[in-house]
């Protein structure tokens, strides 16, 4: 029993750790319906609900599972000075960068309401940045070995606009994505971004030289995520998800 319906919240800006919590939250009410499942019957199947928050967070750098800590260039004594905390999150990827500015998505589906396959998950989740990108005139697209979508992948110039980092357990994914759409770029030099030292970061507004909302970029998202996995989208609130 599929159900392609998603639970939509915009969490605006909101603290790292609140919103891995809520996370971890959801991905846990989920995986108590699955395990549940196990001992329905066919007609008395309860389905799962898959949820999507999106936010920005204050600055905060995030480093994965199988990162390299050296790739936080600095004491992290020196975060406060510049306003930013850091965390070592369960995540997949290296080190990256989250603040004001940028779109961050966290998916928390389901995959047995769409399909089994991570690889293809993180796939769709670059086409819907890619064809964001490409509504603003931006070519965007991949680089093979690499995870994340990229301003002109081929040249020798490229810059990445979005990185991606997930985890996902009982096919329940949790963390996402991160667009940068106008970041405050300095703050990545502080890190060597997802690990990578000799590719540049870029943002929406530096390739369009022009400030883009994140209220702009939002709809055009959300729009391509729909089409690409075939949900249908139900905006809620933070106070309707399951309590803790």
């Amino acid at each position: 029993m599929q159900n392609k319906n998603v639970q939509f919240v915009d969490l605006h800006l909101t603290p790292y750790q609140q919103a891995w919590d809520l996370q971890e939250h959801l991905m846990a009410h989920t995986a108590a319906v699955k395990l549940g499942n196990r001992n329905r019957s066919e007609e008395s199947l309860e389905p799962t609900d898959n949820y999507l928050l999106f936010c920005e967070h204050p600055h905060v750098y995030t480093l994965g599972k199988s990162g390299d800590a050296a790739h936080l260039l600095m004491q992290e004594s020196f975060l406060h000075t510049i306003g930013a905390t850091f965390y070592k999150t369960n995540r997949g990827g290296d080190i990256t960068y989250h603040g004001p500015g940028q779109l961050v998505g966290y998916p928390i589906f389901d995959l047995e309401n769409f399909f089994t396959d991570i690889h293809l998950y993180l796939r769709m989740l670059e086409e819907a940045i890619m064809r964001t990108c490409a509504e603003y005139g931006l070519k965007a697209g991949r680089i093979e070995g690499l995870t994340g979508v990229w301003i002109n992948p081929e040249s020798d110039d490229t810059r990445k606009i979005c990185a991606f980092g997930v985890k996902a357990s009982r096919w329940i994914s949790m963390h996402g994505f991160a667009f940068n759409v106008q970041p405050d770029l300095s703050y990545f030099g502080h890190i060597v971004p997802c690990g990578i030292a000799t590719k540049g970061v870029t943002s929406l507004s530096q390739e369009l030289g022009r400030e883009i909302s994140l209220d702009e970029v939002k709809p055009k998202v959300l729009a391509h995520l729909q089409d690409l996995f075939q949900f249908h989208t139900q905006h809620v609130s933070r106070e309707t998800l399951p309590q803790a």
